[in-house]
């Protein structure tokens, strides 16, 4: 028989060994970082100098050691939340704000989220303002991340709130199998989203622009003729308004999906090198990762919402956490809040799976394109991020959703292309 005590007493033993793992794990790779911090790996000792080298190490403790803060910073929130009565004090002053028990729900769920949005801002101020800053990354000014922020805050309401408004209604007014429901309808939302971000969403914030080099274009062309993909849809974005980090990305659905480069990833490449990155990110369309992704998630969103199911009503779950009531969007908020701790040993099996999809991609663009290309521009992509190239084994098994520099080389280099 499940009790509060069991739910309350479980719930903490999963959050310290969480916490314990992350902090354990960082700690494993700030010291290995840092044991590696005086000599360039000899596989890269030709591309990368020890300056590089250097800045990418330092970069990477820096990052490991605020995320020691903010690990420690959100546990304490979280406790604070579930341990106190915040919760239930928060019940208490939207309660009398409607009549409506699904108005209420969507306005504790927005309140909650706001509180935590200004919680976590001096968080993000530091990480964009201080850290970026000082390793040369940032170009947000302080307008543009005003700016962001009530974008953002202006989605949420758009999209957010009819969003939590129709969960909550269906919890409310389709009986016992009202997670079967949920499921279907946050399936259909999620490729809705999926479908209009790249058109309706993402221009909100960066511009997009067709690709227009012609040599570019016409070497792009071939490589689409050899794949046997008739996409057209290649875009540049101009992420260096915020950001000097290059990246590449496949994103959308149906006939708004769209493959999406940096510009700064294009002023540091050279035409075949681009193509090369580019082969790859249609070695992620050709083998359907994108929609296997989408349905392994959909199965786990099913059996969380089953599991929410058998609880949602229980007593217990909200005994466990100090609540007197005992209404359907406060159990859904506690699962939220709780349920990564229960999952998260899952992390390295889901990070594995991701890696295993960017390991077929390579061979994807080796065999499409030049897996030399693809290497010196993975070169200049580890440089210009300053990606350390010796991160602990351990640490990136579990965390890492790419194979780490040494390993993704090397697989690259089996091939003779």
């Amino acid at each position: 028989m499940i009790n509060a005590d069991f739910i309350h007493y479980s719930f903490l033993f999963f959050f310290t060994l969480t916490l314990v793992i992350k902090f354990v794990l960082l700690l494993m790779n700030i010291k290995h970082v840092k044991g590696n911090y005086s000599e360039v790996p000899p596989q890269f000792q030709e591309i990368i100098t020890l300056e590089d080298h250097q800045k990418a190490q330092n970069y990477t403790i820096t990052k490991n050691k605020f995320n020691l803060i903010g690990i420690l910073f959100h546990g304490v929130i979280l406790l604070l939340w579930l341990e106190t009565g915040v919760l239930a004090t928060l019940q208490s002053v939207i309660e009398p704000l409607s009549t409506s028990v699904v108005i209420q729900g969507v306005l504790y769920l927005i309140a909650f989220s706001l509180i935590n949005s200004l919680i976590s801002l001096p968080e993000s101020l530091y990480s964009t303002f201080c850290i970026e800053e000082k390793y040369g990354f940032n170009k947000m000014t302080p307008k543009i991340f005003v700016i962001d922020l009530f974008k953002q805050f202006a989605l949420s309401m758009i999209i957010g709130v009819p969003f939590i408004y129709l969960v909550l209604k269906i919890l409310y007014s389709l009986g016992d199998l009202w997670w079967l429901y949920t499921w279907v309808f946050i399936i259909g939302f999620q490729f809705i989203i999926i479908w209009a971000y790249p058109k309706f969403i993402a221009p909100l914030f960066n511009k997009f622009s067709k690709l227009d080099d012609e040599e570019l274009t016409a070497e792009v062309d071939k490589l689409s003729e050899r794949c046997q993909i008739n996409f057209k849809d290649y875009y540049i974005m101009n992420a260096s308004i915020r950001s000097s980090h290059g990246n590449a990305y496949f994103t959308g659905f149906g006939k708004n999906k769209r493959i999406v480069f940096f510009d700064t990833l294009l002023k540091s490449l050279e035409t075949n090198e681009v193509v090369a990155v580019l082969a790859h990110e249609l070695g992620h369309l050709k083998r359907k990762h994108i929609m296997k992704s989408i349905i392994i998630s959909s199965l786990f969103l099913l059996l969380g919402l089953y599991t929410l199911g058998a609880l949602y009503s229980h007593p217990a779950l909200f005994q466990a956490f100090g609540l007197t009531g005992s209404e359907p969007y406060l159990a859904l908020l506690l699962f939220v809040l709780i349920s990564p701790y229960y999952t998260f040993l899952f992390t390295p099996l889901s990070s594995w799976m991701s890696r295993k999809n960017e390991f077929e991609a390579d061979e994807f663009a080796a065999t499409h394109a030049s897996g030399k290309k693809l290497i010196s521009a993975l070169l200049k992509m580890y440089k210009d991020n300053s990606s350390t190239l010796t991160p602990h084994p351990v640490y990136s098994k579990f965390y890492f959703s790419h194979p780490p520099a040494k390993e993704r080389i090397e697989f690259l280099k089996s091939f003779n292309s």
